[in-house]
């Protein structure tokens, strides 16, 4: 890494830095960035060039882009990709699911993934609405993959503040949560025994996705629209891959699949079904 020479404040990034930024990202990532997105990735690459001590946004992402084994590769993509997220977001989806286990009881193996599973919110919304229905030691398995070390570190920890405890409820919380003591007051961590069966690894969803296995529930939600046209379907093309006969999609609200070739029946705006 380099010394700055120059104030961080000096540096500016160029709108031919942007394009070969956001070229790169696509190549990588299948991430398309529109033009409105300038100062966010200017705002985000400003941590990285002040801790990798580069005085340009073109030196830094010449040295990101000859060094994709460097982990500073890995905090480029991070900086670019991670995705709020919170628990039991879109309820509906969730509703969605414990009916469909409440209809099915004859049903007792079911495999979810959680395909953009960021800091791991959404895999473990899923894993405690599993063992509500299932049973903590159920036939049932959650996997979360993410584009994202970081975020998937975040998971593995399973430990979050207080205050992103909103959608679990009073009764999850007592069930499958710990509150956090002394040096971890003000926190909450995911019980030992539900963290058992929620698997993360990181996954590049513009590539293949054989690993993962068959899936009878896979979420891929708020990620679509980081994608162009061309990126989601060869998305698609690979999630739909794992996604069993009679299993179910499930989309973001705020997404669409219009114009990706699918073959699958709209059962809901957001929901969709492998028939």
């Amino acid at each position: 890494m380099k010394s700055s020479l120059l104030p961080l404040e000096h540096a500016a990034l160029t709108q031919r830095d942007f394009e070969l930024i956001r070229q790169f990202l696509y190549e990588e990532a299948g991430i398309f960035l529109s033009d409105i997105k300038k100062s966010l990735v200017a705002s985000r690459l400003c941590r990285r060039l002040k801790e990798t001590g580069y005085e340009n946004y073109g030196d830094y992402f010449e040295f990101v882009k000859n060094h994709s084994e460097h982990s500073e590769y890995h905090h480029f993509i991070d900086a670019l990709t991670t995705n709020e997220t919170f628990f039991f977001r879109e309820i509906e989806h969730f509703e969605f699911v414990k009916n469909l286990i409440k209809t099915h009881p004859q049903k007792k193996s079911w495999q979810a993934w959680s395909a953009a599973c960021s800091s791991g919110e959404e895999a473990y919304s899923l894993a405690m609405l599993l063992a509500d229905h299932l049973g903590i030691d159920g036939q049932w398995q959650v996997q979360g993959s993410d584009i994202s070390q970081r975020v998937l570190a975040k998971a593995e920890m399973a430990h979050y503040p207080l205050e992103r405890n909103d959608g679990i409820g009073f009764e999850r919380l007592q069930k499958y949560c710990l509150k956090g003591i002394g040096k971890q007051s003000g926190t909450f961590l995911i019980d030992e025994t539900l963290k058992a069966k929620v698997t993360f690894f990181a996954m590049n969803l513009t590539q293949s996705c054989e690993s993962v296995g068959m899936c009878d529930l896979i979420f891929i939600r708020n990620v679509m629209i980081y994608f162009d046209t061309v990126s989601k379907q060869r998305v698609i093309n690979h999630v739909l891959k794992q996604l069993k006969v009679g299993g179910y999609l499930f989309i973001s609200h705020t997404e669409s699949l219009m114009h990706v070739k699918h073959g699958l029946k709209q059962i809901k705006p957001s929901i969709y079904q492998r028939i």
